[in-house]
């Protein structure tokens, strides 16, 4: 196999065939690469005899941020709890310099903020979520076939001309 049998469901400006009932549609199943991509009504995604719809079960998918990027907040707020926690040991050894401490704390609290809630909404708004479909094995089958016959045609008609021709003389 030259693809795996993994499709999303994409929308096209222009409708062109289904690939069963030949009527115009604009939705596609495409190949991550889109390698192969194929014309189908919203009707048929819904028939398990001809695809089956992927349901993601992992949370990071739902809510668009990844496992790397909660880690990372998750040690941002441990440190900011942990220099919280080391003010407040300070505050209580020293209660004279504690005017100045809260203005520093609010500045450095507002900047450290602004910054972490930045790539939060980003990452959300950047990552397009589409629906993952799997062929039924049969239909699967036709489209493997049909680019095994269409890279087979290409290769023959680059090696005929390499071939000799076929005698034009009679046998004696």
């Amino acid at each position: 196999m030259s693809f795996p049998n993994l499709y999303y469901k994409r929308t096209t400006a222009t409708a062109k065939a289904c690939y069963i009932c030949y009527k115009p549609t604009t939705a596609v199943l495409a190949t991550i690469d889109t390698s192969d991509f194929l014309y189908t009504c919203t009707i048929h995604l819904s028939d398990h005899g001809f695809a089956t719809r992927v349901l993601e079960l992992e949370s990071e998918n739902k809510i668009g941020i990844s496992v790397e990027e909660i880690a990372r907040l998750r040690e941002e707020w441990e440190e900011k709890q942990r220099r919280k926690q080391e003010k407040e040991k300070v505050d209580k050894d020293k209660p004279a310099d504690e005017g100045e401490k809260k203005e520093d704390d609010g500045k450095s609290g507002k900047s450290s903020k602004v910054p972490g809630s930045l790539p939060k909404s980003g990452s959300l708004s950047s990552r397009p979520t589409h629906e993952k479909y799997i062929l039924h094995r049969d239909i699967f089958a036709l489209r493997v076939s049909e680019h095994r016959r269409r890279r087979q045609t290409s290769q023959a008609k680059d090696l005929a001309p390499r071939l000799p021709g076929a005698p034009s003389s009679s046998l004696p």
